[in-house]
């Protein structure tokens, strides 16, 4: 046999040896660790939660200290078992023992693949693999599902935002609006009004915003940029109000005069006028009257059914005072309304007696001056 034979033969033997040797040591050890999850994709700032067997396979009991080795040191992670943090479990044979990891992805995190290992001490390990799906940030997020609304100049717009603290910190967040002057911003975090919110790390809270426009604004388009703001972040959303016009409407006379007289009994007409003083139209414009006890007061139309933006409409009143009605002022409040605007007039009566009532009295009073006269010049001598 030749040297280089000899070689080749005591080589592959040691090598045999040394294989056998190996998967002896490892049966001796008879440790392994097993979790289905070795390999996982997620953002950042998202918590893992792995479930690991520690299986004994050899003949007695194995006490396994169990640790992590190359995990990222701004990585947080737990290691339980029966509801305790342990660093080591005692397994019978045959038997397995779960052990709990809970691994924290930062949120200030590098984009990429990340390794870190199981480790039962001197029986073996478990490779571990993390793909984070995007790079992190430290940031504030503002949103919301719907950023735009319309309605008319008189509206409340209630927007539902929310306001995610992206941070690894707790944060006091100031509530702000640029919004231009004249607009009244409120800021109602958890539905209590406030001009600041406190907000865990990586926590959301969920924040109503009602906006309400100007006096007499015009019909169109506005931005309302709203702020959520602390010494180390920030962030904005930009929300949308459309104003499709204003709704506005006067009640008065053609003269401006709101008083007449009426006789006990009788009726009056009144002519009154209604006015479209907004930007947008008005539809089915109803008249009412809040009236003295056992009087009338019908309308003439009763509806106005259309009424263009700048336009105006008589109206007649007919006005009915009580036959009973004494001497005095009474008030008649008229409202014109429709289900987005209302406008209401005092209109003040004055009520007299009845000219047949008043001869009557001047007769009553002349014939009791009359009966003293005949009484003075029958008697007086005597």
């Amino acid at each position: 046999m030749s040297v280089r034979t000899q070689f080749f033969s005591y080589t592959l033997a040691s090598l045999f040896i040394l294989l056998f040797c190996q998967n002896v040591a490892l049966a001796a050890n008879g440790i392994s660790l097993y979790t289905p999850y070795t390999n996982i994709s997620v953002p950042p700032g998202e918590s893992i939660d792995y479930s690991i067997d520690v299986i004994n396979n050899g003949s007695s009991i194995k006490d396994v200290d169990v640790s992590l080795s190359g995990i990222p040191k701004e990585w947080e992670y737990t290691l339980k078992s029966g509801g305790w943090t342990i660093n080591q479990v005692s397994v019978l044979p045959g038997e397995k023992k779960t052990i709990s990891l809970k691994v924290n992805v930062p949120l200030k995190v590098d984009k990429g693949t990340h390794r870190f290992k199981v480790v039962a001490r001197n029986f073996g390990v478990l490779p571990l693999v993390v793909e984070v799906s995007e790079q992190g940030t430290y940031k504030t997020e503002f949103t919301s599902d719907q950023a735009n609304m319309q309605g008319h100049a008189k509206s409340t717009f209630t927007f539902q935002t929310e306001l995610k603290n992206h941070t690894g910190e707790k944060q006091l967040y100031s509530l702000r609006s640029n919004a231009r002057r004249g607009w009244n911003v409120i800021f109602k975090p958890n539905y209590k009004q406030a001009t600041a919110v406190e907000i865990d790390a990586n926590a959301t809270s969920k924040i109503s915003v009602e906006i309400k426009p100007p006096h007499n604004i015009e019909a169109g388009s506005y931005k309302i940029p709203i702020q959520a703001v602390t010494s180390s972040t920030s962030a904005t959303i930009e929300l949308e109000v459309v104003i499709t016009g204003s709704y506005e409407m006067e009640l008065n006379t053609p003269s401006g005069l709101l008083s007449t007289s009426i006789t006990a009994g009788s009726e009056k007409r009144v002519e009154l006028l209604i006015r479209n003083t907004g930007s947008s139209e008005l539809n089915n414009i109803r008249f009412s009257a809040s009236k003295p006890k056992n009087w009338d007061v019908t309308f003439k139309p009763d509806t106005v059914i259309h009424l263009e933006a700048g336009g105006s409409v008589p109206v007649f009143a007919t006005i009915k005072a009580d036959d009973k009605a004494i001497p005095g002022d009474y008030v008649a409040n008229i409202t014109a309304q429709t289900p987005e605007e209302s406008s209401k007039v005092a209109f003040r009566i004055s009520v007299k007696t009845p000219l047949l009532w008043g001869w009557l009295g001047v007769l009553i009073i002349a014939g009791a001056l009359g009966c003293v006269y005949y009484l003075i010049r029958k008697y007086g001598r005597r």
